[in-house]
């Protein structure tokens, strides 16, 4: 029974990773199509700093499934190292993220508040 809980924890995170490079692919070629419009049209829809926060939330996203896929592999009989490993990548990916959302936030376009409130 663990055996098959392993294969099934074992392909399910191994979906989750073709996800999380689907999701990053997607992302950059996206960026790069804004790049390359606004490039030629010097005065595009897209500013930089819009290209760049839409391919931020793209990268947490995509975070987000890593970290998904690493707690399905650990889930099954770990040992202490593998979650130990587990807890310095969620860690590391976990900070990432906090980061990539502070700067979302900060640069993200938010309409002007109205006078008096």
């Amino acid at each position: 029974m663990e055996e098959a809980l392993r294969l099934i924890a074992s392909y399910s995170a191994l979906v989750l990773e073709a996800i999380v490079a689907l999701i990053v692919m997607y992302g950059a070629f996206e960026a790069l199509a804004r790049m390359v419009e606004r490039g030629l049209r010097r005065e595009g829809r897209w500013s930089r700093r819009q290209i760049w926060l839409q391919f931020a939330q793209w990268i947490v996203l995509a975070l987000e499934f890593a970290l998904g896929a690493d707690i399905i592999r650990t889930a099954v009989a770990p040992t202490w190292d593998d979650v130990g490993k587990l807890a310095a990548i969620a860690a590391i990916r976990t900070g990432l993220n906090f980061f990539i959302e502070r700067d979302i936030y900060e640069f993200e376009p938010r309409p002007e508040r109205a006078s008096g409130e």
